[in-house]
């Protein structure tokens, strides 16, 4: 496609669109932990860490595959099954906020942790080289005595920490901030001054949404 016709005003409405649907439609996250470099002690020959330290887990905004992928194998000790997971991001929200995802990094989603086996950079955005259309990891189950944290929520139904089940989901709608804290969205027409920022700001879905109290539903005062 001709730079003629794709201008910097139709990528970066490619861009919030897509922002829009996974931050304020679909609101997925996966929690990233970074492998320190500076806090993990590399020893041996083949410079090996026998014990990895994490920094602080970052929330991100993500597509997370609704089917878990197994690939089993049969040895002199059994079936070994390891569970892989493919998640999507956002590229741009990646360089807006500074965040360079690593194979070999983690993530948990749910009440599992992943190993990132594999990072991909998604097609140009029309051919254009320097636009990039998203990052697709590919995650493998990691070995349950690697983390001693536990997961942050939300995880599953059956568990009884207070976090396990999602009762609140608040848009961010390129907003810096939102009722729960800082989101550090950016919808780039906004910023560059071609739309103005939604008049009625960020809605959300919780037990306000709900006269009856009986669950949480659609609310936007």
């Amino acid at each position: 496609m001709a730079r003629l016709f794709i201008t910097p005003r139709e990528i970066n409405f490619i861009s919030d669109i897509t922002k829009e649907i996974i931050k304020d439609v679909v609101g997925q996250k996966i929690y990233y932990y970074p492998v320190s470099e500076h806090k993990t002690q590399v020893r041996g020959v083949y410079n090996e860490a026998f014990k990895k330290v994490f920094d602080n887990p970052i929330a991100i905004d993500a597509l997370v595959d609704s089917q878990y992928q197994n690939d089993s194998t049969m040895d002199q000790f059994g079936s070994d099954t390891q569970y892989k997971l493919e998640v999507f991001i956002q590229y741009r929200d990646m360089v807006e906020k500074g965040i360079n995802i690593e194979p070999g990094d983690y993530f948990s989603f749910s009440t599992i942790f992943y190993e990132i086996s594999q990072v991909t950079i998604m097609r140009n955005i029309y051919g254009l080289a320097e636009h990039k259309g998203g990052i697709k990891l590919v995650g493998t189950r990691a070995r349950e005595s690697l983390f001693t944290a536990l997961t942050i929520g939300p995880t599953d139904i059956s568990n009884s920490e207070s976090d396990a089940v999602q009762h609140t989901f608040v848009q961010q709608r390129g907003f810096s901030e939102n009722k729960e804290g800082i989101t550090a969205d950016v919808h780039d027409l906004v910023k560059n001054g071609v739309l103005d920022s939604p008049l009625t700001g960020p809605k959300e879905v919780s037990p306000l949404g709900d006269s009856p109290q009986v669950g949480s539903a659609f609310y936007d005062e």
